[in-house]
């Protein structure tokens, strides 16, 4: 395509942009800087920037970060204050139980001990027994023994009573 194109025609384009472009590149300087003066302009008007924009928005995300940390931190130590006062009533209760078990062993203890005293004088009066009962025989031994005849049997009295019923 290129060699389609007389040779003359390409040094007259060249010869013609040769004085254009260094209008062009003044043009597109001048457009480059019109514009970031623009945008000067109107971030010194409008008072913000996107630095401090961006710093604004690190901040407020930082304050919802801390604000749910907090918040989460509320409700764990409410969960640990519900758990603390449950675990502290399970405490009351098994020492109420406990004073409870204290009260009803030491009920049976003094049973116990007035039981064993019971038993005691119950041994004590069965021993004075068994004394009295071996003086007693020992009594009966020392005296002489009366033989004693046995009474006769009347045969006719039971035969009565046989034959009447």
């Amino acid at each position: 395509m290129i060699d389609s194109i007389p040779a003359d025609a390409r040094t007259n384009a060249l010869a013609r942009l040769g004085v254009q472009p260094i209008a062009l590149t003044a043009a597109a300087l001048l457009l480059l800087v019109a514009g970031l003066a623009s945008i000067a302009a109107w971030r010194a008007y409008s008072g913000t920037s996107p630095e401090a924009d961006r710093a604004a928005l690190s901040r407020q995300l930082q304050a919802r970060a801390a604000a749910q940390a907090s918040e989460q931190l509320m409700v764990k130590t409410k969960g640990l204050e519900a758990t603390q006062q449950e675990s502290i009533d399970q405490l009351q209760l098994l020492q109420d139980q406990l004073q409870t078990v204290r009260r009803a062993l030491a009920a049976q203890q003094a049973d116990n001990k007035r039981l064993s005293e019971e038993v005691a004088s119950l041994n004590e009066s069965v021993e004075g027994l068994r004394q009295s009962f071996a003086s007693t025989r020992a009594t009966e031994s020392d005296t002489p023994s009366v033989t004693r005849r046995k009474p006769a049997r009347r045969a006719h009295a039971g035969r009565r009573s046989r034959s009447r019923g």
